[in-house]
């Protein structure tokens, strides 16, 4: 499941992409295992406040043919159910920002424009006249428990990434929270980096 979420936010997708082309980046380690969810990995949110929001979505649903744009706000929540025993779903809240341009400068291509570089490094695309390219920035931000993690079955650039993004949860979150409180010591120890094998 963690490795469907990172297959999403990670993408890298040009202009004029609808959601289910994503939709498999999010089941590809599933369905590697003969593994699957029955709902969509994600929907719009916040323009009426509805809990699966369009127009657009992220999903096996090849009806929706909505293509993702600039400034829409998705849900990433792939997940997996074995009835009767247990569920799993990591979710997060993203936002679809345009990729810098290989003109832009070394600066605005390292951060979401607050200054704070993203978990995925913004990277730079060069794309034929006129195309732009997409991604997604990091709305919410909670650390991933580790102690559910196999760390045997995901990648060094899953690895890195999940380490990245703790370190992005840690910069953003630490300055909300008062030092020597058990908040501040959990955010602390749940966004070390992850021991790897």
């Amino acid at each position: 499941v963690l490795k469907g979420n990172i297959g999403v936010d990670s993408m890298i997708f040009p202009e004029n992409t609808p959601g289910f082309v994503l939709d498999v980046f999010a089941r590809k380690a599933l369905w590697e295992i003969g593994k699957d969810y029955g709902h969509g990995t994600g929907h719009g949110v916040g323009a009426a406040l509805n809990v699966h929001e369009g127009p657009h979505s992220i999903s096996p649903r090849w009806g929706n043919k909505e293509v993702l744009k600039a400034g829409m706000v998705t849900s990433n929540e792939p997940g997996f159910y074995d009835d009767g025993n247990f569920g799993i779903r990591i979710e997060n809240l993203l936002e679809i920002v345009e990729v810098s341009s290989s003109s832009s400068s070394d600066e605005e291509a390292a951060t979401n424009g607050d200054g704070v570089e993203p978990a995925s490094k913004k990277q730079k695309v060069a794309a034929p006249e006129g195309k732009k390219f997409l991604k997604f920035g990091k709305l919410t931000l909670i650390p991933i428990q580790k102690n559910l993690i196999k760390v045997e079955i995901m990648t060094n650039d899953e690895l890195d990434w999940l380490d990245s993004y703790h370190q992005e949860v840690l910069q953003k979150v630490k300055p909300l929270l008062e030092e020597g409180t058990p908040a501040m010591e959990w955010l602390v120890k749940s966004c070390e980096p992850i021991k790897r094998d």
